[in-house]
């Protein structure tokens, strides 16, 4: 039951906590990627298939008001036939609805999507996440969980700020430690010392441009 023992951070519902028991056996397994410039390269092709998820977002937003709610979302999973349990669908939702405006805007659910890929990891489920229908979409999910391992570096699910900071500087940056302080600040959210999983998503999504409203979208 090990890793967060003793953390600031301690899961906030149950969801939470299997997303960082996932996580932390993702790490068991190690990384692909070598350092955080490699992630950085990643970005404009991660961009790109991240977008394409805007026709699973309209398709599942039937009342077309630019954000799903909890109903839509139960379709949305129904129709991928990835199972969740009740309690399940409304945690995933209130994590993902940052702004608690009752509603998932399309940042918030590429965060979703992901955050689904990440626990529902098994030969079963694998099937289910095809149907979405983007190509790349699971390899881009992939390099994101694999991103996160490199800077998870005591694999306890979780990354602190010196690990961000041992990450930027293996990367060779000649000043990495306000970089990494920044870079940090950007995915801490709730200013607690530590960054999730979902917490480094929202970031990725902020670099990478990806706005919540996302009508400019087809301009790029």
């Amino acid at each position: 039951m090990g890793g967060v023992v003793g953390k600031s951070e301690s899961p906030e519902t149950k969801l939470e906590a299997k997303m960082v028991e996932a996580m932390q056996h993702r790490a068991s397994k190690g990384t692909k990627i070598k350092s955080f410039n490699s992630i950085i390269l990643k970005f404009p092709k991660i961009d790109h298939t991240l977008r394409k998820c805007k026709a699973i977002f309209e398709q599942f937003d039937e009342d077309s008001n630019g954000a799903i709610d909890h109903e839509e979302l139960k379709k949305c999973l129904h129709k991928l036939q990835v199972c969740f349990t009740e309690e399940e669908i409304e945690d995933l939702f209130k994590a993902c609805d940052m702004n608690e405006d009752m509603g998932i805007k399309f940042n918030e659910f590429i965060v979703l999507l992901c955050l689904v890929y990440l626990l529902k990891d098994d030969a079963t489920e694998l099937e289910a996440k095809s149907r979405m229908g983007v190509p790349n979409l699971e390899a881009t999910f992939e390099t994101l969980v694999d991103a996160f391992v490199l800077l998870d570096k005591n694999k306890d699910g979780y990354v602190s700020k010196n690990e961000m900071v041992q990450a930027i500087n293996e990367s060779g940056e000649r000043s990495s430690g306000p970089i990494a302080t920044k870079r940090f600040e950007e995915m801490d959210w709730d200013k607690n010392g530590s960054v999730s999983f979902k917490e480094f998503l929202f970031a990725f999504t902020t670099w990478v441009g990806i706005e919540e409203v996302g009508d400019d979208d087809e301009h790029h």
